[in-house]
């Protein structure tokens, strides 16, 4: 009989091939991991995108010439180094952040990742944020990367298309919640958060969106893609 292939937690194999990916295509970093380690020391909840996933946002952001990005969600800023680093020298990274604690943390961060200059960050509810950018005629933002309380996903999605041209990549993370955005009866209000702006993103005719659901070292979730059409 052919020998049989061992069979491992499904959990195991993920982080196994998260820091395969990781050791093969993201070199060590040393502000990166000042920015984890930063955020572990100041007691922030250990939510930030996996180091494969904040490349994606990087190659992403790259891929489209993104010059200008707005990031709901900075905690301790990791997500937003790796998108800062893909902007030009002219670029801004605008970050919403409503705890005053992870905003100070956060902006330590990109000092040290030499991305001061490209990244302001904005105190606040996003909800009260998001309107003064509209205001001032902050956008279009080329880029929308979503990341912060879920129930408010719906209006931060409604507040994206605001800030929109066509081109516009909205992404939005943690959209499958361990495969339970698919039971509509949950309870859960971080679950009904999402699907409330999936309904939305159905709904709008100026969009195209897919998600995909992901695994790795941040367990089972996934991420939305959603284009601005026009």
């Amino acid at each position: 009989m052919p020998p049989t292939t061992p069979q491992v937690p499904a959990e195991e194999t993920w982080n196994v091939v998260d820091e395969y990916y990781r050791q093969l295509f993201i070199p060590a970093d040393a502000a990166l991991d000042a920015t984890l380690k930063s955020s572990d020391a100041a007691g922030l909840p250990a939510i930030n995108v996996s180091a494969p996933a904040g490349k994606l946002l990087h190659v992403l952001a790259r891929s489209i010439g993104a010059r200008r990005i707005l990031e709901l969600g900075t905690l301790a800023g990791y997500s937003g180094i790796w998108m800062a680093r893909a902007l030009p020298a002219d670029g801004k990274l605008i970050t919403l952040e409503f705890d005053p604690k992870h905003a100070d943390v956060a902006k330590a961060n990109f000092a040290r990742a030499g991305v001061a200059s490209k990244v302001e960050i904005r105190l606040g509810a996003a909800l009260d944020t998001l309107p003064k950018l509209v205001a001032e005629g902050a956008g279009p933002f080329d880029l929308i990367f979503i990341d912060a309380d879920k129930q408010n996903y719906p209006h931060y999605f409604t507040w994206a298309l605001k800030l929109s041209r066509p081109g516009t990549l909205i992404l939005a993370d943690n959209v499958v919640r361990k495969g339970a955005v698919a039971d509509a009866h949950t309870t859960d209000s971080n679950v009904q958060g999402v699907r409330k702006m999936n309904e939305l993103i159905a709904a709008e005719p100026r969009v195209t969106a897919t998600a995909m659901q992901t695994v790795g070292s941040k367990g089972y979730d996934g991420l939305a893609f959603v284009l601005f059409v026009g």
